[in-house]
This record gives C-alpha cells, structure tokens and sequence, in this order.
C-alpha cells in the first residue's frame, strides 16, 4: 500500500502538460482547488472529474498512475462519506434507534468525498509531471513579492520541495522497516487499536533515527556545495511563460465562469 502513494514522485515526459511552466501549473492547482468549492450539483462535478480526465490524458498518465493517488486514502473518503450519511438533517430515508439515513446527507456525502477525490488527483497530477527542482524555481518565483515583508521565499521553498521529494524515500524505507520486523515475527494487522498503536513502535523509532540521519546528511552535502541561501544564486534555465501558458489560463478562466454560472447565474436567469 505504501508504494502506491504517488504524492512527491515525478514521472519525466514532453507531454502538454509537462511542458507547461511551473508556476502556470501551481497556480493552476489552487484555482482548481477553488472551482472544486464551486460545484453544487451533478452537471458541475461531471465537468471537473471530465477536466481532471481531459488533463490526466493530456499528460500521458494512465488511469492507474492517478487512481494510486486515491488508494492510500480510501479510508478518509469512505469515513467522510458515512459521516455525512449518517449525521445530514432532511428527509429521512432508513432509521434505526439513534441512527438514520437521509436523502440530503448522502448527496453532501457524495459531494464532499468527490471533493476530496478531486483535490487529491489534481495534486497527483502537479507532482507527477513537475520535477522537485522545477516546481522549487515556480514556488521561490511565485513567492518573490512577498520577499518585501520579509519572507524567505528561495528557502521557503527549498524546504517544501525537499519535504516532497522524501515522501517517496520516507515511505519506501518504512516498507522496508515493517518487512523486516515481519519477518521476525511482529503483527501489525491484529489487535485492538491500542495494541496495534504499540505495534506501530518498532517502525516509528528506526523511522525516526533513518529521517535524522538522512537529514544530516543532506545537510553536510548542501554545505559542502557551499550553499548559502538564495542571495546571488542565478539559474540555468530562466523562467519564461510561453503561448501553452496563456491557453491554460484561458481554459481556466472559462471553467470556473462556467461553474460560477451554474451557481449562481442560473438563479438570475430564472427570476
């Protein structure tokens, strides 16, 4: 189940989508993010998950590649799910004792664990197809404004893109943490939750001492570089927006006028 979390990996292309530029692609996420809000009824949502598939077939991912996103965190999905089944006010549907189903909590239900699908999968899909040291360059560019109230934009950065760039490493050496303890004899799937809590013991301490050695000596490494911040510090390759940039905004633009329409305009048009 831990390799399967994509969160953090970069799968190298020439797609469409890997070609566009690193804060057109940020920024993009959080717009979408935003729309994901907008959405109230069926239409919207079948606009967003076919934009989410449109994107994912425009960056040359498999359906597999995307749906591992959703994997790990199926749990919180389906908890989120009957939550709101079981605690929505409206018409009620079933009733048992304390417990009854309504026809409004299980379309919040819906709504909200397609809203976490949603946000996971487009996540998945900036990380996927931006390499950890270009979505660093588009997060420090992005937060150079904000350079004049004193935020340290280029080791902002750095720091998000190296705790992205772990969680694969950090999830694979965990794996290979609980084979090893499996194989001498430790059981991590029974019990009660208690008892698999202290279970969990024998994988956070060696995790522990694994994610400060590492950190360490990623530390003695970026000094001997003679790293030193990002004062006179210049790239490679600059920036540039690019026409694919501005089609992007434009697609943007236009779904999220389309989701706001069906939210609100739809109410104008009918008085």
């Amino acid at each position: 189940m831990l390799s399967d979390v994509t969160l953090g990996q970069y799968f190298p292309g020439h797609s469409f989508v890997h070609k566009l530029d690193p804060r057109t692609k940020i920024l993009a996420t959080f717009i979408f993010m935003v729309a994901v809000f907008l959405a109230d009824n069926a239409l919207s949502y079948g606009i967003l998950i076919g934009f989410v598939i449109g994107v994912g077939l425009l960056a040359q991912l498999s359906f597999k590649q995307l749906l591992k996103s959703i994997k790990p965190l199926w749990v919180i999905i389906v908890l989120t799910l009957i939550i709101h089944i079981f605690s929505g006010a409206g018409e009620i549907l079933w009733s048992w004792k304390i417990l009854s189903i309504t026809r409004e909590g299980i379309v919040m239900g819906v709504k909200m664990s397609l809203r976490l699908i949603l946000l996971l999968l487009v996540s998945s899909l900036l990380t996927l197809t931006t390499s950890p040291l270009v979505l660093t360059d588009g997060i420090e560019d992005l937060l150079k404004p904000f350079k004049k109230i004193g935020v340290p934009a280029h080791e902002l950065a750095m720091m998000m893109t190296i705790a992205l760039r772990f969680i694969p490493t950090l999830l694979e050496e965990t794996d290979k943490i609980m084979k090893a303890q499996t194989s001498r004899g430790a059981d991590f799937s029974s019990g009660n939750i208690v008892q698999r809590a202290k279970n969990m013991l024998p994988i956070l301490i060696p995790l522990f001492i694994s994610s400060f050695r590492r950190a360490d000596e990623l530390a003695l490494a970026m000094e001997a570089r003679c790293y030193r911040g990002g004062e006179g510090r210049t790239r490679m390759h600059e920036l540039q927006w690019s026409g694919r940039d501005f089609i992007t905004a434009g697609v943007l633009t236009v779904l999220v006028a389309v989701l706001a329409f069906l939210k609100w305009g739809s109410a104008y048009v009918s008085l």
